[in-house]
């Protein structure tokens, strides 16, 4: 089977997109409130969740695992995005400025997919989406270990290197769920 990797991502990342935009022209950028903490308390919770579901195989409140990697897709949007506005910026945001600053960290991270997947020759493809769940968990408890640090480290990469990690394992959870 032929596989096109930029494709798949192209469309898990329109149903994410689309879903963000949505909630955006809903209720504004309400998350510019959110410290960078939250927002990592916020992945863990979806992550944590999906590991709960894919272990006890029911949701009793009805959503499954595929809204929960979407939802950390755009929290780790949400992310980015926060690391670069200060508390002085407008909590407000213009909904063409949020579609453009979507767009770009996703290109951004796209293209950080693209070069660990020639390094690692695409091995994901043949890993278990609990797997996928498990590495997602692990780089935010490295998320929250550095934001108790203060952000200071010493031999790792920083804490937006970890959110695209955790970006683009969803999509790889969400590309091998079908999801278009």
């Amino acid at each position: 089977m032929q596989t096109n990797t930029a494709e798949e991502f192209d469309e898990v990342i329109a149903v994410c997109r689309s879903l963000f935009l949505k909630k955006t022209k809903d209720y504004g950028t309400a998350w510019r409130i959110l410290r960078l903490s939250s927002i990592t308390d916020q992945i863990f919770i979806k992550a944590q969740r999906i590991r709960t579901l894919e272990e006890k195989k029911v949701s009793l409140v009805g959503e499954g695992i595929i809204s929960e990697y979407i939802g950390i897709v755009n929290y780790c949007v949400i992310a980015m995005m926060q690391m670069e506005l200060s508390e002085t910026d407008p909590n407000e945001m213009p909904y063409g400025e949020v579609e453009l600053q979507f767009d770009a960290k996703i290109e951004e991270t796209k293209n950080l997919m693209f070069a660990k997947n020639h390094d690692y020759g695409e091995a994901w493809r043949d890993m278990r989406i609990s797997s996928l769940t498990d590495l997602i968990l692990m780089k935010v408890f490295r998320v929250k270990q550095i934001e108790d640090n203060e952000g200071q480290t010493l031999a790792s990469e920083g804490v937006k290197a970890n959110y695209q990690d955790m970006l683009n394992y969803s999509v790889f959870a969400l590309i091998k769920l079908g999801v278009k």
